[in-house]
């Protein structure tokens, strides 16, 4: 087999590297272009360290591909590298050393992996970072340290006080207005002890008796370190958009017009889903390249497709329509294993000025990958073992439960991370209509 990437046992195999613009390394590109193949699967990762933690986890899913699909498919391989980061507390099953984790004990302080992570993810804020590390340190029984730090977050996450004011009074701010998720607009404490609540739910560390020693004030260090991981989302979450739009599909667009006969399969984890759902604003109506694409618990709207929300009629979804750029099905499997995103994900959705507050549970800011497709004429609701043996529909949305293999991680993910299983790479080769 030629051409196997570094760290990539198929092949062959290359690397479509984005900065947080969208921007491509052109050599990459190129290299690309020169694959040899009828069929390309391209893999989007979620959240992670670096390219090597990318790279193992392309590794691990792509292994299972060239035994499953037909004689006739020669298949390519690219995984999408872009600036993203995971908390080093955040186990992938099987995936990773057990001296790669964050060491027992840390609780609410950062350990030296994700501060470096963070360091990278967040350049030229050394000052923030390095007082946002001291304050979860030391936990002081303060008000206004737990403030300081909430502002602190604020402002890594690139929201200023005015927009976080213009947003509960109702204003736009300077330009954000409504935009403006609840937990950086409202009061600190009270998102605090949210998180730290959702926190104990999922049997993370704020649920250990002996975490809050030392007072109530202190046991809201937990929900703060939990915002501040919910920040590094939200800026991925902005960041996957627009590569995914202004990089990768126009990557695409422009490989398509030079292979023809190529057929594309896009893959995404988490907020990779996000990027490659996003690649489909860049492919022009009546193109047939794209000819599936598989989210793996993606983490953004379960309305993303909608032409309607059910809660504003005169709205749809960010990707409304979008679906029928995909020559196949669109294909969204989920699991309620997955605590990041049955949790989390509302609770750091939920806009300022929401009637339902920060607490409750409210559909509208539900992820994908918990619950798969919402408000789609037609999208039909599979389990996994019904797809592996009846194969799935030809066009259009479909969900698919997977809780049957995505089902292991501790706190605070859950199974968010749980994906590389054979079965999913059978869900992606029968999408693709790619099997023997």
């Amino acid at each position: 087999m030629a051409d196997i990437g570094v760290g990539v046992g198929v092949g062959p195999y290359e690397e479509l590297t984005f900065d947080a613009e969208g921007d491509v390394d052109g050599g990459a590109r190129e290299a690309v272009a020169r694959i040899d193949a009828t069929d390309l699967v391209v893999f989007a990762h979620g959240w992670n360290s670096d390219r090597s933690t990318a790279t193992r986890l392309f590794d691990r899913f792509f292994a299972p591909f060239p035994e499953l699909v037909g004689p006739a498919v020669r298949l390519g391989y690219v995984g999408v590298v872009w600036p993203s980061i995971r908390f080093s507390d955040e186990p992938i099953p099987d995936f990773d050393d057990r001296g790669a984790l964050a060491e027992p004990g840390y609780g609410a302080a950062l350990d030296p992996a994700t501060r470096r992570a963070l360091g990278a993810f967040w350049p030229g804020r050394e000052a923030e970072l390095d007082r946002v590390a001291e304050l979860l340190e030391e936990r002081p029984e303060s008000e206004a340290a737990l403030i300081e730090f909430g502002a602190l977050v604020r402002e890594l996450a690139g929201v200023d006080a005015v927009d976080a004011v213009g947003a509960v009074a109702g204003g736009s701010g300077s330009g954000l207005g409504v935009g403006v998720p609840a937990m950086f607009a409202e009061d600190a404490l009270s998102v605090f002890r949210a998180f730290a609540e959702a926190l104990a739910s999922a049997g993370g560390p704020a649920g250990d008796p002996g975490f809050a020693a030392g007072g109530a004030l202190r046991a809201l260090w937990g929900g703060a370190k939990e915002v501040l991981r919910q920040a590094t989302y939200y800026e991925m979450k902005k960041r996957a958009g627009v590569i995914g739009e202004r990089g990768l599909g126009p990557v695409l667009t422009g490989l398509a017009g030079r292979r023809p006969g190529l057929r594309i399969h896009l893959i995404g984890h988490s907020f990779g889903g996000r990027v490659v759902s996003f690649a489909l604003r860049a492919v022009p109506e009546g193109a047939r390249y794209v000819k599936s694409l598989t989210l793996l618990q993606g983490a953004f709207s379960h309305y993303a497709f909608a032409d309607r929300l059910p809660h504003d009629k005169g709205r749809g979804g960010a990707l409304s329509g979008l679906q029928r750029r995909v020559d196949g099905p669109v294909v969204a499997c989920h699991s309620p294993y997955d605590t990041s995103l049955k949790l989390f994900y509302p609770l750091a959705s939920r806009m300022a000025r929401d009637s339902a507050g920060l607490f409750g549970f409210d559909e509208r800011w539900g992820a994908i990958g918990h619950d798969g497709v919402q408000a789609v004429a037609g999208a039909p609701r599979l389990d996994l073992a019904e797809v592996l043996r009846a194969g799935l529909p030809g066009s259009g949305c479909v969900s698919v439960d997977a809780g049957s293999v995505v089902r292991r991680g501790g706190a605070p993910s859950g199974a968010h991370s749980d994906v590389c299983h054979e079965e999913l790479a059978r869900v992606v080769v029968a999408a693709g209509r790619m099997g023997r």
